[in-house]
């Protein structure tokens, strides 16, 4: 028997994919992003996308996409040179700064 892992691919959308995008963003419940999208893909099948101008993300709700879409997110930074802090908290009290005595 013999076991293999499923092929990733990311990569930028192109016109053709919108019928495929246009099925993942109805699956997820949403419109499809305007502008350039990085499309995540498993063996060939879209499973995730990102827009890289607004990092709005749609993802196939019946697939195990979470870690996919911390790649697309990854990848978007680096294409756009943003460094998006993912699963970035924002601390509950900031703490005072006095200057001066």
């Amino acid at each position: 028997m013999t076991l293999s892992s499923p092929g990733v691919t990311i990569r930028p959308a192109f016109p053709d994919d919108v019928p495929a995008l246009a099925r993942l963003a109805a699956l997820d419940s949403q419109r499809l992003p305007h502008g350039p999208l990085l499309l995540a893909e498993i063996d060939g099948e879209p499973w995730a996308a990102i827009a890289l101008e607004t990092t709005r993300v749609i993802a196939d709700p019946f697939r195990p996409t979470a870690a996919l879409v911390e790649l697309l997110r990854g990848r978007a930074a680096q294409l756009t040179g943003c460094s998006l802090r993912l699963n970035a908290t924002v601390p509950a009290t900031v703490p005072s700064v006095t200057y001066g005595s």
